[in-house]
């Protein structure tokens, strides 16, 4: 009895040394669809199935019958069809979609230059794609992809219709801002020294005083104690009213400055470069809403 007892014990300890003792083993993983999950561990065999277990001694195992698979069959594949392609709309350049204010942008920068050769048809075309997608980056107009939207539109037509003769010159350099248009650029001797450009002042109820000033104070990066953001490029004209670069998206209309000009980074390195203390600063008009 204790050979038999002794037998059984050795037999059972080989079979959990050589099958484990666990008959299924889970692993974290993620679905398609980024849910996190426990799927079981196929097994190696083809049909994920484990090993059959061994027959009792003295008893004959029943015979197996495999029955034929069907012959598979492959569905024949269809030839993809082409679309029509109607008369009379045809397809803009690639990555060039051509926006709703086609024509009014184009006529801006025909009248701005400087951006490429485009033509007032209302049309998109290469040569308008190229010029648009300049006149986009020079003034970080996002998405930079040639479409003539609403804000694309809306800054050509500010710049365009900006007149530098309104700004009072005097000797030496003067930074002009017309609220209305929210527009900045620079003159000298009766000359203009800085191209009008893009800002974004005062917000209802921080309005932008409209006056003449002189710089005051200049600071490459000033910090600002009430509103705990770091202003590059501070050049400040009264009170703690400034030029400075802007910190969120400048064409962002919806929100505005607490009174200070706000500028793209190239304008406002630009800016920096000819100002000094005493530089005058002509501000005029009225931004809309304010």
């Amino acid at each position: 009895m204790v050979s038999a007892r002794f037998g059984t014990r050795l037999v059972a300890l080989v079979a959990v040394t050589l099958f484990g003792a666990g008959a299924c083993a889970f692993d974290p993983q993620k679905d398609q669809s980024g849910a996190g999950g426990l799927a079981p561990v196929e097994a190696e065999n083809a049909t994920g199935a484990s090993a059959p277990p061994a027959p009792d001694q003295g008893k004959t195992p029943a015979p197996t019958t495999t029955k034929p698979r069907p012959p598979t069959t492959t569905a024949p594949t269809k030839k993809p069809t082409r679309r029509p392609v109607r008369a009379g709309s045809p397809k803009p350049p690639s990555g060039c979609p051509q926006g709703d204010r086609q024509r009014d942008v184009e006529r801006y920068l025909a009248r701005l230059g400087g951006f490429g050769t485009v033509t007032v048809d209302g049309r998109q075309s290469a040569a308008d794609c190229a010029a648009i997608k300049r006149f986009q980056r020079r003034y970080d107009i996002r998405p930079a992809e040639g479409r003539a939207g609403p804000t694309t539109a809306d800054v050509a037509r500010r710049l365009a219709s900006t007149d530098t003769d309104k700004c009072a010159d005097g000797s030496g350099t003067t930074f002009c801002v017309d609220l209305t248009l929210q527009t900045v650029w620079a003159m000298r001797g009766g000359k203009v020294v800085m191209a009008p450009t893009v800002t974004r002042t005062g917000m209802s109820g921080f309005r932008t005083p409209s006056g003449t000033y002189k710089v005051n104070f200049r600071n490459t990066k000033e910090w600002s104690d009430p509103y705990e953001v770091w202003l590059p490029y501070w050049q400040r004209f009264i009170g703690g009213i400034g030029f400075h670069q802007t910190t969120t998206y400048l064409h962002n209309k919806s929100i505005g400055s607490h009174g200070c000009v706000n500028l793209l980074p190239t304008d406002a390195r630009r800016m920096w470069d000819l100002g000094k203390v005493g530089t005058r600063v002509h501000v005029l008009g009225r931004r809309p809403g304010t």
